[in-house]
């Protein structure tokens, strides 16, 4: 394969097994071209080499920025699901003081109701009294004024 044939293999593709193989240079002696082969199949190796190992830390910084990402997802959902949690909790002591509102409320209106009922039968006790009072005087008026009757 010559100079010719291998640069149209390298701009259709890969090479292959054999055109890494060093060239022998032609029974002519031409060494100009023998070392200019050289210089190129050296040149070839060296990019196949260099596109391996960049393959091969292309792909370690795709796992290692993968791994990193799972890290600040497992972090950032980690927050997060604290935040979920705590929010549950607080709904459910959201639940819990509005029951606790609801029994308050109840028991006010029955203690309303009470005091209500208490202040009434006092006013009607202060009624009672005040009509006792009025009704004592008159009697002791009506006494007073049949006494006085009959002593005249």
């Amino acid at each position: 394969m010559n100079l010719h044939q291998r640069t149209s293999a390298r701009r259709r593709g890969p090479l292959s097994p054999e055109c890494e193989k060093p060239l022998q240079p032609n029974s002519a002696g031409n060494d100009l071209e023998s070392s200019l082969l050289q210089i190129f199949t050296d040149h070839h190796r060296t990019s196949l080499r260099l596109r391996e190992t960049t393959v091969i830390e292309t792909e370690k910084a795709k796992k290692e920025a993968v791994r990193v990402a799972d890290l600040l997802v497992d972090e950032v959902n980690g927050g997060v699901q604290e935040s979920f949690v705590n929010e549950k909790r607080i709904e459910m002591e959201i639940r819990g003081l509005a029951a606790s509102i609801v029994r308050f409320m109840k028991q006010s209106d029955q203690w309303l109701t009470a005091t209500h009922s208490i202040n009434t039968a006092i006013k009607e006790i202060g009624d009672f009294e005040n009509w006792m009072k009025t009704m004592e005087y008159d009697c002791k008026s009506i006494t007073t004024a049949i006494h006085n009757i009959h002593k005249e």
